[in-house]
């Protein structure tokens, strides 16, 4: 085709397409029904947008019909075909082209080879015939064990009154944290450690039986083990009943059922291992403060009996009090006695018998109350195996220092009672803290494999493909437009 005749047919195409709608440029079928309109007037016209239609809808009917447009287009406007030796040359080359083209068409539209004609075989068909033998055929069973768990704690409410479970924090519940707890040391490197050192499973999931791409790397680290474990090993919590679910895969339904028991009695251990710790720090805690209090008060008590054996008082109130009655009696007395001397005189002489006797005895019990307040004022002993603070102190600075030590006393007690109380209390806080691991459901032993799920792994399989390859058409279409 000729310069000229490329550009004025490029011309009635634009010319054509800015006569249509987008919605019938669109549609090959109205396109189609134009083309055999164009058929009888312009040729190549025709022909030019039979390619329109093959690249919308293309099928071996459009291909055939686009391959009839293209000879009668040459056949009946020569012009169209050949203006000089080189586009001749060209034009053969083109026809040459042609006719290899529609021999390879005719190898494809054998009967034999119609099925790789499309891609729909090579990128839907084939890949998924291959998924599913390996689902069917190559892939190794695995068996699951599944157990459920939940986290309780002593029903402290039932030994206490309402006052000290108040106190003690009771009814304020900690599940979540709890089976968060369980979750985690089950996912965690210490329990597949365990499980490693007790069951070796990096053996069973290693073993060379199982196909290629279930079993672990022989050469697996221990990253990638783990990676593995999680995979093979799934937790689920549930919110409302605080029930934990633990799923376990294996090769075999024993390996499974004795993994599956494993990591139970493992997480049993664990968090019950971890209250008795919490209480057991708890309770020496709280012990070695009432042991200092406890010493506090015994030295305390020491002290004062010292004081007490120092000082020869058995209750140095008591005996206060004593000297002070002594004292006021002897004042009474006295005071009677001069009443009775004054009557005396005045009927008697001063050397009457009577009289003396009675001045006497005056004097007697004048003497005796000094004596008696003397021993409330004056300095007591002055022994020397007392201490410096405590010699020549009188009977009231030592009725003061008694009174001291008996205070340091009476606080000492008070605090003791006090740490004792809360020691008490740290104990049921330390019970009401043991959690235990109670199994719902026992670790089962599967009779059948789980997994893998064929039907619905080869479905999802077959989804995916199709919609790639739907994605896949659409994008050459849009190319094929474009150019």
């Amino acid at each position: 085709m000729t310069q000229q005749a490329q550009l004025a047919l490029e011309e009635r195409f634009r010319t054509l397409r800015s006569s249509l709608s987008t919605e019938q440029w669109s549609d090959w079928q109205y396109l189609s029904a134009k083309v055999d309109e164009l058929a009888l007037v312009d040729i190549a016209l025709a022909f030019r947008l039979m390619q329109r239609v093959k690249n919308i809808h293309p099928t071996e009917q459009h291909q055939q019909k686009l391959t009839a447009l293209r000879k009668q287009a040459l056949r009946e406007e020569p012009a169209l075909a050949i203006s000089s030796s080189r586009e001749s040359k060209g034009g053969r080359l083109l026809n040459n082209a042609q006719s290899l083209g529609d021999q390879i068409a005719g190898v494809f539209s054998h009967p034999q080879m119609a099925k790789f004609k499309r891609p729909f075989a090579l990128f839907v068909l084939l890949p998924f015939l291959l998924f599913s033998f390996y689902q069917l055929v190559v892939a190794s069973p695995r068996f699951e064990s599944q157990a459920r768990l939940i986290v309780r704690e002593p029903d402290g409410m039932t030994t206490l009154d309402p006052a000290m479970a108040l106190m003690t924090g009771f009814g304020v519940g900690s599940g979540n944290l709890d089976t968060e707890l369980v979750k985690a040391f089950i996912y965690s490197n210490d329990m597949l450690r365990y499980l490693e050192d007790t069951l070796a499973i990096k053996a069973h999931y290693s073993d060379s039986n199982n196909d290629l791409f279930s079993r672990l790397d022989d050469e697996a680290s221990r990253e990638a083990l783990f990676e593995y474990y999680e995979d093979k090993v799934v937790v689920e919590l549930d919110a409302e009943s605080q029930v934990v679910s633990v799923f376990v895969q294996a090769f075999n339904p024993e390996f499974a059922h004795l993994m599956s028991k494993t990591i139970v009695e493992h997480a049993e251990w664990y968090i019950n291992e971890i209250g008795h710790n919490l209480a057991k720090k708890q309770l020496e805690f709280v012990k070695l403060e009432h042991l200092k209090v406890e010493q506090r008060l015994q030295k305390a008590k020491t002290e004062l009996l010292s004081f007490q054996r120092r000082h020869d008082l058995l209750d140095p109130q008591a005996e206060g009090m004593a000297l002070q009655q002594i004292t006021y009696r002897l004042e009474g007395e006295i005071a009677a006695k001069r009443t009775e001397l004054r009557a005396l005189k005045s009927s008697m002489s001063d050397n009457a018998s009577q009289v003396i006797q009675a001045r006497s005895q005056l004097d007697s019990m004048q003497q005796q109350l000094e004596k008696e307040r003397s021993r409330l004022t004056d300095q007591s002993k002055t022994d020397d195996s007392l201490p410096e603070s405590e010699k020549n102190l009188s009977v009231s600075q030592v009725l003061a220092k008694f009174a001291d030590h008996k205070i340091d006393m009476e606080l000492a007690l008070q605090a003791y009672t006090s740490s004792q109380v809360s020691l008490e209390k740290s104990r049921i806080e330390a019970y009401r803290q043991l959690k235990y691991l109670v199994t719902v459901e026992t670790p089962t032993l599967p009779e059948e494999a789980k997994y893998p799920e064929v039907f619905y792994n080869m479905s999802l399989f077959l989804a995916v493909l199709l919609m790639l390859f739907g994605i896949g058409r659409i994008i050459l279409a849009t190319v094929d437009e474009l150019r």
